[in-house]
């Protein structure tokens, strides 16, 4: 039995992953249940899919009679860490160092094993003085469509998050000579698009570079963090600094032949079933210990 607990606001590649892998289990036939924040879109889309789910009231929080408490956020692992009676397994994927401090140590000495987003993450881990046992490396996973896109499309993830390079793709834009549309649901506008351009300073993974990844579209992207352990330069997708003449550079670089082995490696590394047996291995990996 599996508590799942997720205090985000947003439904965030985070927040989708915690979808999928709920789901998952439950197909698995694992008992498995979320809490999630009363008005969070992650606790409305558990209820639309009828997941076992509730809302989260820290106060309330009973873990007894659970195998596994799985924290996947920084404010869900504090709670894990305080109330907890069962082993507790946190999700890491953010690439930012951990906090040097009494708390932090305390709080992360707590978990049984931390599932890390990417290599990168588990190098910040590590950095942080978390021994390497305590420590494995889960993969997002995303559904592949049963299509490849087949569009003209340009586009980029419309956000507010200054550490992502919104204003830095418009700029590239403008000095390739190409025009680039800002998406607020990549789902709904990948299939029209041809390329995805994913620009951040700061990255664990990029759950939004393996859905353009999926979609067979050409991934340009920050060679930061994790970004890297996805795509290989000019093979599956395009590597670029955060310049705008080295991401106009990388525009011009489109290719279909690279969407096409993107979305191959996607199916050979990065489904959702893929993160859902690797997560289940990691389970078992505490249990057994």
């Amino acid at each position: 039995r599996i508590l799942h607990l997720d205090s985000g606001r947003e439904m965030r590649g985070g927040q989708w992953q915690v979808l999928r892998l709920h789901r998952g289990l439950v197909e698995r036939g694992h008992e498995s249940l979320l809490l999630a924040r009363r008005e969070s879109p992650l606790l409305a889309a558990a209820r639309r899919a009828a997941l076992p789910c509730g809302a989260l009231r820290p106060l309330r929080i009973r873990t007894r009679g659970f195998d596994l408490v799985h924290a996947h956020d920084a404010r869900s692992h504090t709670m894990g860490a305080l109330l907890a009676r069962a082993p507790l397994v946190v999700s890491r994927r953010v690439a930012f160092p951990v906090r040097d401090s009494a708390m932090s140590l305390w709080k992360y000495g707590r978990a049984s094993l931390f599932l890390a987003v990417s290599r990168h993450v588990a190098g910040q881990l590590m950095k942080a003085g978390v021994e390497e046992r305590r420590i494995a490396v889960v993969y997002d996973g995303v559904s592949v469509p049963p299509e490849r896109a087949n569009g003209h499309a340009i586009i980029a993830p419309r956000t507010i998050d200054p550490q992502k390079g919104m204003a830095l793709a418009v700029e590239a834009a403008k000095l390739a000579g190409v025009d680039i549309e800002m998406s607020s649901n990549l789902e709904a506008d990948l299939p029209r698009a041809r390329a995805l351009v994913y620009l951040t300073h700061s990255e664990g993974l990029g759950s939004g570079i393996l859905l353009g990844m999926a979609y067979g579209v050409t991934v340009i992207a920050s060679r930061v963090g994790g970004i890297p352990e996805l795509i290989e330069d000019g093979v599956n997708g395009l590597l670029a600094a955060n310049e705008p003449e080295a991401v106009a550079a990388a525009l011009k670089r489109i290719d279909p032949a690279i969407g096409h082995a993107a979305r191959v490696t996607v199916m050979e590394r990065f489904t959702e079933e893929h993160m859902i047996e690797a997560t289940l291995t990691a389970y078992r990996q505490v249990l057994n210990a």
